[in-house]
């Protein structure tokens, strides 16, 4: 059963290595480092150190195309996993960058559980008895490809934490790999008990892919990206000719369910901590258990050929003219090995902290991970590169004179691919001061993939980021705003939510409940090259963003919310947006129950409070508001310092510190992550998964499980309308 969910209103967030033997690396970044400082210095020179009287004009005028492109290109000049030495002179690249820009900086290492492979094979044959073919599994470089030599440095495709083993076995073709795709094959008397599982991406990730073929009985998997997502049209070409994934390309990822450092859960991995043992850590239900691969779309349409048994139906097959796919099992037989290297290893998370003025304890933080599986020039560094022009940009503002009232923290995190490793570590190690503390996270990820701005917020923040796009320039359309491009490009425009753990907001939001945002300007859930060989500089300066305007346009947003944030006396929140979308979800869960016992009278009556508590702080930032005008209140006035406390803690309230039922790191009862996707936002989760139970079971103990759930989100939402109105009852 679905979960419920107010579709009509959101959308779910997109989605979303051996150490470095050789020696050339330092030379290469520390060259590229210099001359990007020199275009910092020049950058920065150009401007007299005057005060301005329009902040926000000034900053938007100094963003710089070519800045964003000479980090680019030094960031990605070689392929960086985290754990590696070619990761940890990323981490030195960045210090150095902000520290070149006078702002404080420093790093803060973990020393946490990292996987990477040490052997891979894998072969085919027609049947058993019949010679195997083996595979190459490598993805292939192309005429002319600048990157050539630096892509022998690749690490070979692989899936971190991947059970080592060898199985040879019939291949079955499970379509998305989702429990309804397996539940479709027992249905049909596809076994596939033992087998090799063949699924591609393209609905949930390999980590959801891999466990659904573990519970149906599979040995091990193979995830492939199929053409009909990935490859284009039918004759459109390949990278570099164009975006789409070549037939080589291969989607790498982790397929720990968790987050965090796996040795730590729900602590942190800060030093002498108790840790589990890497054993233990490794038998987990988070981790996948059999042997698992990634494989090219080439790979996969070999063992298609062979596959037997029924033809797939429509919704499972492949692009216009591709051969029918079939669902076997066999005659394929696969045989797949898989050793792993399951070890711990240091991480570096980088930051750099520009301290406020009036409000040094109160933090506007801005994150980005800098960890890739390969050169990540899109996913994660051009939101780097983006990062680090927007810390130019205020450097340059502080040589005007700017200081901010509240204090800025940029954050490079690390070992995200891993599973939100680096961010989720910092937060839980401070945990309580980012609970007292913290104003607002906001989050770049992959800052850009194609032209339209596709932007996720806790609801509090959807004045403040709509405001923001209205000012900001469309990089492709100078005569409208990134707004109008956004309104244009959607008949019905959404800005979606974050209860996903598609990237690091997950800490903040998930496990803290701090308002939080996350950008991206893209086309979709995703992109054709993601997590590939082929995702460099030149597909970004090709087909992402030519000229890096987009870059550009992506720091100017991120930028000029944190100004607001950081700058204003009154914090920019509006809570009335959260009653709107609490009234929409009540309504579903209330259509979902229908027939039963259960009453959503709890979750009315909250939210009519909270609409009461957010329309009285309106009011009141007003009254504020007229009164700083007019002289009669002063700037640091302890009323405001009131206010803006209940704005930062209602979000808070929304946590509850036993978490969603299953997913207990998991604290937010109104947004989390799908239990079949961890990239897939839900809203309400612990009322769907409770949902999901009773229409299963049937039960009466399932229904009141219901009703219970029910009340805890409604305690929730009463204790955000306490907190909000600051009242004592």
């Amino acid at each position: 059963m679905s979960r419920p969910d107010a579709a009509s209103l959101l959308s779910p967030s997109p989605p979303p290595f051996k150490p470095h033997r050789r020696g050339r690396f330092l030379p290469s970044i520390l060259a590229a480092l210099a001359a990007a400082a020199a275009l910092l210095l020049l950058a920065v020179l150009r401007s007299p150190p005057t005060p301005s009287p329009n902040l926000g004009s000034l900053f938007l005028s100094l963003g710089s195309n070519n800045t964003a492109a000479s980090h680019l290109r030094a960031l990605t000049l070689h392929p960086h996993v985290a754990g590696t030495k070619a990761n940890s002179l990323t981490a030195a690249y960045v210090l150095h960058a902000f520290s070149s820009l006078s702002i404080p900086s420093h790093i803060t290492p973990y020393s946490v559980l990292l996987s990477y492979p040490v052997h891979r094979s894998l072969s085919l044959s027609a049947g058993p008895g019949r010679a195997a073919k083996p595979f190459s599994l490598t993805q292939d470089t192309y005429p002319s490809d600048p990157y050539a030599r630096a892509a022998a440095e690749v690490t070979p495709t692989f899936f971190a934490y991947s059970a080592s083993g060898s199985v040879s076995a019939e291949a079955v073709y499970a379509n998305y790999g989702r429990e309804e795709d397996f539940a479709y094959l027992a249905s049909r008397g596809v076994d596939v008990a033992g087998k090799v599982a063949l699924a591609r991406y393209g609905r949930i990730h390999c980590e959801d892919i891999v466990h659904n073929a573990r519970a149906a009985g599979a040995a091990a998997a193979l995830v492939y990206p199929d053409p009909l997502e990935y490859g284009g049209p039918a004759g459109e070409g390949t990278f570099p000719d164009s975006r789409w994934l070549p037939p080589s390309g291969v989607q790498v990822g982790s397929l720990f369910r968790g987050v965090g450092d796996p040795t730590t859960p729900m602590w942190a991995s800060s030093e002498g901590c108790e840790r589990v043992s890497v054993e233990d850590a490794m038998a987990t239900d988070d981790m996948p258990g059999i042997p698992a691969l990634p494989v090219s779309a080439r790979d996969a349409a070999e063992i298609q050929r062979v596959l037997g048994g029924a033809e797939a139906p429509a919704g499972w097959q492949g692009r216009d003219g591709s051969p029918a796919y079939r669902l076997g099992p066999g005659p394929a037989v696969l045989n797949l090995t898989y050793q792993g290297n399951d070890t711990m290893a240091t991480i570096e998370n980088v930051f750099a902290v520009i301290e406020g003025a009036e409000e040094p304890d109160r933090y506007v933080i801005l994150g980005n991970h800098r960890d890739a599986w390969t050169f990540g020039a899109a996913d994660p560094n051009s939101g780097t590169a983006a990062m680090i022009e927007l810390a130019q940009r205020f450097s340059m503002l502080q040589k005007q004179g700017w200081r901010p009232r509240r204090t800025i923290i940029f954050c490079s995190w690390d070992a995200e691919e891993y599973g939100l490793t680096g961010s989720t570590e910092w937060v839980e190690e401070n945990r309580e001061m980012l609970s007292s503390r913290a104003v607002a996270y906001l989050n770049i990820d992959v800052s850009v993939v194609g032209p339209v701005l596709l932007p996720s917020t806790t609801p509090q923040l959807d004045e403040l980021l709509l405001e923001t796009m209205k000012l900001v320039q469309d990089p492709d359309n100078s005569s409208q705003t990134v707004y109008d491009a956004w309104v244009k490009s959607n008949a019905s425009p959404k800005i979606q939510r974050l209860g996903n753990g598609g990237s690091d907001y997950a800490a903040f939001v998930q496990h803290v409940g701090i308002p939080s945002t996350n950008l991206i300007f893209g086309e979709g859930p995703g992109y054709p090259v993601y997590h590939s060989l082929y995702d460099d500089f030149v597909w970004v300066e090709k087909f992402a963003d030519p000229g890096f305007r987009r870059h550009v346009a992506a720091a100017s947003i991120w930028g000029i919310m944190a100004l607001r944030l950081a700058d204003e006396e009154i914090i920019p929140f509006d809570y009335m947006s959260y009653t709107t979308e609490l009234e929409a979800y009540t309504k579903v869960v209330e259509k979902e129950t229908e027939g039963t016992a259960v009453s959503c009278s709890p979750l009315y009556n909250s939210i009519r409070a909270l609409k009461k508590a957010a329309t009285k702080v309106n009011s009141e930032r007003k009254e504020i508001q007229r009164e700083l005008s007019s002289k009669q209140l002063s700037k640091g006035s302890m009323k405001i310092r009131g206010l803006n406390d209940r704005l930062m803690q209602a979000e808070r309230a929304f946590t509850n510190r036993e978490g969603i039922f299953k997913q207990a790191w998991y604290k937010h009862l109104i947004y989390g992550p799908s239990e079949q996707n961890d990239w897939d936002t839900a809203s309400y989760p612990g009322i769907a998964d409770a949902i999901a139970t009773a229409r299963s079971s049937n039960t009466s103990a399932s229904w009141k499980l219901v009703q219970h759930e029910v009340h805890r989100v409604a305690r929730a939402v009463a204790q955000a309308s306490a907190v909000l109105s600051g009242s004592l009852t």
